[in-house]
């Protein structure tokens, strides 16, 4: 397997981290439901990355966009943090390198916190969250109505940075 690196993304990555979704969506892993509007997310990706107070990185294999993780003002000072990665990149630390790379970038701007939801039965990304130091601070009980009309609960994870 070759290994995976982290680099920052820029807008011509747009169209493969749309993809990325479109690939993990199936999986009920994501707030994303299929089917994934590819063209409006990568438009949404190419915004998140041209702000200067947002950022994104791309996880990649050789030269293939497998993960992405973005970072985007929730409220003043507090980065909300959104990862994917497609299952065949999974369990060979990219998810940690993405996360460490974004941590370092959010730790450089006046953001006091990086928080993020997560739904409670997803352990490998509890357990990846929780190694990079985020702990839960709540619940959303039954919160989100899916596509099914099934309700589901998150939970809130956040890391502070001062």
């Amino acid at each position: 397997m070759e290994a995976l690196a982290v680099r920052r993304a820029g807008p011509d990555d747009a169209g493969a981290m749309a993809a990325v979704i479109e690939a993990v969506a199936p999986e009920g892993t994501l707030g994303a439901e299929p089917p994934v509007d590819v063209d409006a997310r990568a438009h949404g990706y190419r915004e998140l990355v041209a702000r200067e107070d947002a950022a994104a990185w791309v996880l990649l294999e050789r030269s293939d966009v497998v993960g992405l993780l973005t970072l985007a003002p929730r409220t003043r000072g507090v980065l909300g943090l959104a990862t994917a990665i497609v299952a065949g990149a999974r369990g060979r630390g990219g998810g940690r390198a993405l996360v460490d790379a974004a941590l370092a970038w959010a730790a450089d701007t006046d953001a006091h916190k990086v928080d993020l939801e997560v739904w409670p039965d997803n352990g490998r990304a509890i357990g990846l969250y929780a190694a990079a130091g985020f702990v839960v601070e709540g619940l959303r009980d039954r919160h989100y109505r899916r596509a099914d009309g099934t309700l589901r609960s998150s939970l809130l994870m956040a890391r502070r940075l001062d």
